[in-house]
Order: structure tokens, then sequence, then C-alpha cells
């Protein structure tokens, strides 16, 4: 058996956490809660593009993201105050939104990267995507008017003051653990390994590495959380295998997935949610086609109260 190495694992999520979480005690419905977490961690995605950061660490802002509305203890998305507290600013209590808790979890992964972020930059950036007039998908158009994301003086100071706060709560709630590792890099390393992606490669051997990449990619949104239920070394051996299959490179022809700690059933059930990934997202942007996904905690309480008031 492969010796496990702390540095390539994560503190993975508990059954009581992935059962239940702060907004479905708050009576936040699965379906939605999903859709809200799909729409912030496009949010996330986008931010991380415009802040020209590499994937791995817009990767890990997801990570946090997602890790920080997990079980009952965690962060709400109806009521977040319920579970965080309210902070303040220009002397008025705010209710934190999604977005910033976006915001917070994008900040801390590139403080500890080596592509720190200014807080002006961070709020610069998430003030030009949230002023567009529609809110159907990220990365989104911006307002016409430059005036709908111009930052003053004030405005800057107030949600640099959200954001540094948002921080805080993410820090505490997670207990000060954000430590996370991607699998990106340990999929590269893999395939070296296998033989499939030498020093020099060749254009069969990118297609290969590139796929590989855009399933772990994809994995990040899937409602299945695959990346606080999985090991990265699983999910890296998993997507060589997917990909290898689709892009028709042959691997030793042995259990080779043995060699790195990965058991056949763990395997199979990966390959079938990475192929699941696409379609729920397509769907996901199909069923807000028509209309803007509720972002902001009085959005999802008057959809909630709303749509969902059978629930």
């Amino acid at each position: 058996m492969a010796p496990d190495f702390e540095s390539l694992s994560n503190l993975l999520a508990t059954v009581e956490q992935l059962s239940t979480s702060g907004s479905s005690l708050d009576g936040v419905p699965l379906e939605l809660e999903s859709s809200v977490r799909f729409a912030g961690l496009e949010l996330t995605q986008a931010a991380g593009i415009l802040l020209r950061l590499p994937q791995e660490i817009v990767a890990q802002a997801m990570m946090i993201f997602t890790r920080f509305y997990l079980g009952p203890e965690g962060g709400s998305h109806r009521i977040n105050s319920a579970k965080v507290g309210l902070v303040s600013t220009l002397n008025r209590p705010v209710r934190l939104s999604f977005q910033d808790i976006s915001a917070a979890s994008l900040y801390m992964a590139a403080k500890l990267s080596a592509d720190p972020q200014t807080p002006r930059s961070v709020c610069n950036v998430y003030a030009y995507l949230m002023s567009a007039p529609t809110r159907r998908a990220f990365p989104r158009p911006p307002a016409h008017n430059p005036e709908a994301y111009y930052l003053s003086e004030g405005l800057y100071q107030a949600a640099r003051v959200i954001l540094l706060q948002s921080e805080t709560i993410v820090l505490r709630t997670l207990s000060f653990n954000v430590k996370v590792t991607v699998p990106h890099h340990i999929a590269l390393t893999y395939l070296q390994t296998l033989g499939v992606l030498p020093s020099t490669p060749s254009s069969t051997s990118r297609a290969l590495a590139a796929r590989t990449l855009g399933y772990l990619n994809l994995a990040l949104f899937s409602p299945q959380l695959l990346y606080v239920t999985h090991q990265p070394t699983t999910l890296a051996v998993a997507a060589i295998y997917l990909a290898a299959r689709e892009a028709r490179v042959k691997l030793p022809s042995t259990e080779w997935w043995e060699i790195f700690d990965v058991d056949r059933e763990d395997l199979g059930f990966l390959v079938v949610a990475y192929r699941s990934c696409e379609p729920w997202i397509k769907s996901e942007r199909e069923k807000w086609k028509e209309r803007d996904c509720p972002l902001t905690v009085e959005e999802i309480t008057r959809e909630v109260q709303g749509t969902y008031a059978d629930y």
C-alpha cells in the first residue's frame, strides 16, 4: 500500500456535514442550495480569471467556499447571520451574502500563495462582476455604465471591512483549518509516472493532460461535492483513467490505480460522477435561463417563501 503523505491529503467532510447543512436547517431546499452553491462557485471562478490567478489557487478558493457551507455549524444561504454573526461597517449591521464568502475565500487562498492579491483588487473585481444587469451566468457582461462598478474611497473602505471581516468568519467557521491540496499537479505527476506524459510531450499527450485537467476542473462544480468527499490522489487517478479511455491512450494493462492506493470501487464511482458533471451544469444553466438565481440573503428568503413555499 502506498504511504499516506499528509501533504497530499485533505480534511474530508463527515457524514453529518454531508447530510445536514446550516442552509437546510434554515429551510433552504436541497435543490435551491445546490443552485446557489453552483452560482457561488461560478462567481469565484470568474473572479479568479479576472485576477489572473493560477487555476490551482482558484480551485483552492472554491474548495474553501464549499467547505464553509458544510454541516450544521457551517454558513447558511438563507440566514447567514444566524450561523456566523453580523459584521458592522459604517455603523450599520451587514448580513454576509455568498459573494462576500466567495471574495473572502479567494482573497485567503491567494494570500497563502505566490500570487497574493490586495483587498482593493479583490473588491474591484467583485464590484465589476456584480454590476451586470443580469446574473444568469458568470462571467457576465458588466454594466455599460462604469459608474455602476466604480468604488469610491468610501465604498472601497466599506467593502474592505466586509472582506476582512468575512475572512475572519470563514477562518473561525473552518476552525482555522484552510489547508487545501488540489489534484491538478498530482495528476500531471501521475501521468509522468505512467509514462504517458514525456518531458517532450506530443500532441496526444498534451490532449490527454488537458482532458485530465478538464475533468478535475469540472468536478469542482460537482453536486456530489467530490472535492470534500475524496482525497486529491483519488480524484487525480479517476480523471486520468477516464481521460485516457476517451483519448484512446493505452495505459498499463494491470490494475495500475492500486499503485496509487485507489481501489476499483472508488474509481468506478468517480468515473460515473465525472461524466455526470457536465450534464448537471447544463441543466443548472437551463433552469435559470429565464430568471436570475437568487444570490443575496433577501433574494433566497423570497425564493423559499415563493417557489418553495410548500417545501
